[in-house]
């Protein structure tokens, strides 16, 4: 298979000779070898496992995304991505990196929900003037 990691500024990863990928979504844990059916899948934070032909095992921590697979090329979109050998250090950084975006979204959200409250309320304190 061939894979291709996408980010949204560059291509993080464009590898052929892939074995097989397993991924997390949002329906659990899949792996996909390269004469399986076509599909999408949507992805959350986690570590992807992709194996070549030299038998050899690479890991990529990433965010939240989408899979797609058609034929032998599989085809990855995710905010965020970092490669790396040590399981337990990847694991670490979905942890800190990818769940603290998560919260620092949350709290950007909410300070533009806030913003628009108060924009609506002067906008209703002109109107009864």
């Amino acid at each position: 298979m061939e894979l291709h990691i996408l980010l949204p500024f560059k291509i993080f990863l464009k590898i052929s000779g892939v074995l097989r990928i397993v991924v997390d979504t949002n329906a659990g844990s899949y792996g996909f070898l390269p004469h399986r059916l076509d599909c999408v899948a949507a992805l959350v934070p986690g570590i992807l496992t992709y194996e070549t032909r030299d038998g050899q095992e690479h890991y990529v921590a990433m965010d939240e995304g989408i899979l797609t697979k058609r034929d032998g090329f599989v085809e990855i979109s995710v905010r965020n991505a970092i490669a790396g050998a040590d399981l337990g250090k990847l694991r670490s950084a979905v942890e800190s990196q990818f769940v603290n975006l998560d919260e620092e979204e949350r709290d950007v959200r909410k300070a533009v929900a806030k913003l628009e409250s108060e924009f609506i309320h002067g906008i209703k304190k002109l109107r009864q003037s």
